[in-house]
């Protein structure tokens, strides 16, 4: 049996869930297809289908759903696109991260049938007044221009098994209007139906443009330096090992590593981070930073579709591509509430007449106003937009979430179990005490860096990086070695010095009770302790730790504020873990494997709390697996992404309680979304069988809402308030 393939489409003109509803509906129907995503904010179709299915016949029937389709090429690790997997033959082929330009609303197909109604029901009124003879004709005539690519759409709907669908109310309702002689009245509902339509993509597209609006920070070319000359080329044709020149004030036009130079760089575009980052050789920078004033000669490590901007952009229109519960609610709810409404419609034109001698015109006209009045669009389009407006405005602040399922849970979060190293902690140790016994600090630090340079261990990094800021110069050391598991050894200015644990120092010599009651105290405080010999006796000791984040306490305390319950998980020895956990005021659980901190997580989920785990993605993948939603820090790694449904790009301890906050202001715009579709649609139902309403407020308190509902959504683009 063949594997399936997976084929994904770009679909312009789809603006609504009622839109993707059809078109998923007509793609479930075609021969082979065994699972269909479309995502109305990322402007997409994925299918999973068997090599058999004719991609031809499917495109022509969202074509004639009103659509137009276009095969996507998947992006290859070079940055070439791959083909498409289709038998069509489409016009072009785009990649993930093209942003097709939008045309002016006057431009497009939709403004141009809206103009062109709204003409002809302006000359209809003309003509009626220059010729009354010809009574309601002109207005028929109007409205025709507007419904028959309605029409149109409507029984391709109704062929591809979407038979309830706005365009089919619509037609219904306006043809219904002219039959009763209120042709007038059905020329104006078309003609605000299709401004409706028109104002609806004009909405919603505002979210697709802001997350696009991040592929507009690389810059098209780059300068490659190939031996003594720099030439200038597309950047989407720079390759893993190229070595590019960015110039003082220049966009980074690749992600990659510093060769050479020393600057500044703004990565306030990428990370939102307002300060600039002072990088050097070995450093990292990425796609749409921009260079200070130093020329930067950096070794490329990303093709154009897999640099940082490129992944936030495919993460989140897959993102888009994944319902929320609520969203899949909405979506099984909407099934039976439209062909609901076309029963309640009936009976209203039918019950009173037949039963009670009412007037056959005037409850047929109320019937087909309730027609209008019951449209789904504004209900179903209620949380996908929240979701994709939340998703966007998130990835701009480097807040990764794979999909509404993990926003939504986010919001329902009790308790956040943080690893501690790299996650409540910078990841690497610094010196935080140096003492000295009959010398100065500086004289004990130039021993230690005399020892320890060259070499790559993390304490001998935070001695040199200690030297750096006081500004000691270290002398030659000679004879240097390395005491295996104890210290280092050399000669250091014809003297003989050790640096090494207490217990290596105490070994060779006694240490007095004020020196050993010091060892005691910075280690209780969870410190690692260097002793300093010279020639067999003890002048220094130094004292390193891996230290909180900046804003690991401000974040913590966010999350406490919220009532949120949080705990450090740890695989550290207890002295340390308890040191740092009573530092940030957090919970401690320590010395436990990976194993431990899943059962841990479990437990607490058993409790019946809704648990998010934060860590690096790595040793910490089984928790994060575990919980309800795991929270990868700091997480461009591949590992940290897959494993993890959220990612804090930028590793501030403050993105968690970011992201439960987003959560909850989408969840609430969603419930705000609901009452407004439903809410201006029940006061309307009662105001039309009571007859204070009919066929104008009706289609307005459809197309209103769902253009209220979409900019409402749109909200969440903005800063949050919270």
């Amino acid at each position: 049996m063949s594997a399936p393939l997976k084929t994904r489409y770009r679909i312009e003109g789809m603006d609504c869930g009622a839109c993707a509803t059809k078109i998923e509906t007509a793609a479930r129907r075609m021969d082979g297809v065994a699972e269909v995503s479309v995502s109305v904010a990322g402007h997409s179709m994925v299918i999973e289908h068997s090599p058999q299915t004719d991609l031809t016949e499917l495109a022509k029937r969202v074509t004639g759903l009103g659509y137009k389709v276009f095969p996507v090429a998947e992006p290859t690790s070079n940055g070439a696109p791959a083909a498409a997997n289709t038998n069509a033959k489409p016009p072009a082929a785009h990649s993930h991260l093209d942003a097709a330009p939008r045309a002016a609303w006057w431009q497009s197909g939709k403004g141009r049938l809206m103009i062109a109604t709204g003409l002809a029901a302006a000359a209809a009124y003309v003509v009626s007044k220059l010729a009354p003879g010809l009574g309601q004709w002109p207005f028929a005539a109007a409205m025709l221009v507007g419904l028959i690519p309605i029409g149109r759409r409507a029984a391709m709907a109704a062929l591809a098994g979407t038979p309830f669908s706005i365009e089919m109310l619509m037609t219904i309702a306006a043809v219904g209007a002219v039959f009763i002689g209120a042709s007038q009245e059905a020329a104006a509902v078309v003609f605000l139906f299709l401004i409706g339509e028109l104002l609806e993509g004009v909405a919603a597209g505002k979210a697709r443009a802001s997350i696009q609006a991040l592929t507009k920070l690389v810059p098209k070319t780059a300068f490659v330096e190939r031996g003594d000359a720099v030439e200038e080329v597309p950047a989407e044709r720079l390759v893993v090992g190229d070595m590019i020149l960015v110039r003082p004030g220049d966009r980074v036009p690749a992600d990659g590593t510093i060769e050479s130079g020393t600057g500044e760089i703004n990565e306030a575009p990428v990370t939102g981070e307002s300060l600039p980052a002072h990088k050097g050789p070995g450093g990292s920078v990425f796609a749409g930073t921009v260079n200070g004033d130093a020329a930067l000669h950096v070794r490329v490590t990303a093709a154009a579709a897999d640099n940082t901007i490129a992944r936030v952009v495919k993460l989140v229109e897959e993102a888009q591509e994944s319902k929320a519960p609520t969203e899949r609610f909405i979506d099984r709810f909407s099934r039976y509430y439209t062909p609901a409404v076309v029963v309640v419609a009936a009976l209203v034109a039918t019950v009173p007449p037949l039963m009670f001698g009412g007037a056959w015109q005037a409850w047929i006209y109320k019937g087909l106003a309730i027609l209008l009045i019951g449209c789904p669009c504004a209900l179903v389009i209620s949380t996908p937009a929240a979701i994709a407006a939340s998703l966007s405005a998130g990835a701009r602040r480097g807040l990764l979430l794979k999909g509404g399922a993990v926003l939504e849970a986010l919001g329902k979060i009790n308790l956040v179990a943080f690893d501690k190293t790299g996650t409540l902690t910078a990841g690497k140790p610094l010196v935080t005490d140096v003492q000295g016994f009959g010398v100065s600090e500086e004289e004990v630090i130039r021993y230690a860096v005399a020892l320890e340079t060259g070499s790559s261990h993390p304490l001998a990094s935070a001695i040199l990086a200690k030297a750096t800021e006081m500004g000691v110069t270290a002398p030659v050391a000679t004879e240097a070695s390395t005491v295996g598991g104890k210290g280092v050894t050399g000669t250091v200015q014809k003297a003989q010095v050790f640096l090494g644990s207490a217990q290596a120092a105490a070994a060779q010599t006694a240490l007095s009770d004020a020196q050993t009651a010091l060892v005691t105290a910075l280690s209780d405080q969870g410190k690692t302790v260097s002793i300093l010999l010279r020639d067999g006796k003890v002048v220094g000791a130094i004292a390193m730790r891996d230290e909180p984040r900046a804003d690991a306490q401000a974040g913590l305390k966010l999350l406490q504020d919220a009532g949120v319950r949080t705990v450090m998980l740890t695989g550290d020895n207890a002295r340390t873990a308890q040191a740092i956990g009573q530092q940030l005021g957090v919970e401690v659980r320590a010395g436990l494997l990976p194993e431990d901190k899943q059962r841990i997580v479990q437990a607490y989920q058993a409790e019946g709390l809704k648990v998010a785990k934060v860590g690096d993605g790595i040793n910490d993948a089984p928790a994060l697996a575990a919980a309800h939603v795991g929270i990868a820090m700091g997480g461009g790694t591949d590992v940290a992404l897959e494993t993890a449904g959220a990612a804090a790009l930028h590793a501030r301890v403050a993105d968690v309680a970011a992201m439960i906050t987003l959560s909850k202001r989408t969840m609430g715009n969603i419930g705000q979304n609901i009452t407004i579709a439903l809410g201006l649609k029940a006061v309307f139902l009662v105001t039309t069988v009571v007859g204070l309403t009919g066929l104008w407020p009706a289609i307005l308190a459809d197309t209103g809402a769902t253009v209220l509902v979409t900019l409402n959504a749109m909200r969440l683009l903005g800063p949050s308030r919270s």
